[in-house]
């Protein structure tokens, strides 16, 4: 690639194409994060895992390649706090995001078009992830990690949320609704754990960053959900959209 073509590259994915609404509520939520690292300034990594995460899922949004760059670096750093945390299932999941940041990129990189299923192969992939939810839960219980029912939704159902999210399926956003309402919860009873002094496991900074990541998650998939059943996210990757599978 040329330089000049380079260039165009990367300001053409960062830059390009961004409503007002989309400029002030990524904005809001960057901003979150750092009050939240100003508040409680005991976890550098949280706060880095927390920007990174709303990058990484805005420009995911956008239909856009280079949020895998973004989701490498929230996935790292969300591997280490999830590890001092003792979400072991976020941990695990964690792991795997890592790895699959690369094969993102590249499978983004030859295929823009989103994709959608029947009806009917939608709802057995939801009972599916549901059926792994319960399988996920007891082998976290057995594990003695923390809120194994809530930590389950990460070990499992996060797993087919991100290999839809690769493969461009719209359903992704669906799973990712429900993985970031079940974060919101999951890390919220651990920051509340240890403001009471319930738990040592863990830094208060480490989880409120999380919390507020999830929130700004959640709104972001809500949005996105719209954004990719409208066929906005095809004209950002600059594809048209693909047959219904």
């Amino acid at each position: 690639m040329e330089v000049g073509t380079q260039h165009n590259w990367w300001y053409n994915q960062l830059f390009t194409n961004w409503k007002k609404f989309e400029v002030i509520y990524v904005s809001i939520l960057i901003l979150l994060q750092v009050v939240v690292y100003v508040i409680v300034p005991d976890s550098v990594i949280g706060m880095v895992s927390g920007v990174g995460g709303v990058l990484c899922l805005v420009y995911g949004m956008k239909g856009r390649k280079i949020s895998f760059i973004f989701g490498f670096i929230q996935c790292v750093a969300m591997t280490y706090v999830a590890w001092i945390s003792h979400a072991y299932g976020s941990f695990a999941m964690d792991i795997i995001y890592v790895i699959s940041q690369p094969i993102g990129w590249y499978m983004w990189g030859h295929d823009e078009a989103t994709r959608s299923f029947k009806k009917t192969t939608r709802n057995w992939i939801f009972a599916a992830a549901f059926i792994a939810w319960a399988a996920g839960w007891l082998v976290l219980s057995l594990l003695h990690g923390q809120l194994p029912y809530f930590d389950s939704v990460n070990f499992v159902v996060s797993l087919i949320a991100q290999l839809l999210y690769i493969l461009k399926f719209k359903e992704n956003w669906s799973l990712w609704i429900v993985v970031n309402v079940v974060n919101v919860l999951y890390w919220s009873i651990l920051t509340f754990q240890i403001l009471t002094g319930a738990t040592n496991v863990g830094t208060l900074g480490a989880n409120l960053s999380q919390v507020a990541l999830q929130i700004a998650l959640l709104f972001n998939a809500v949005y996105a959900n719209k954004v990719w059943a409208s066929g906005e996210a095809d004209n950002e990757g600059g594809a048209g959209q693909s047959a219904t599978k």
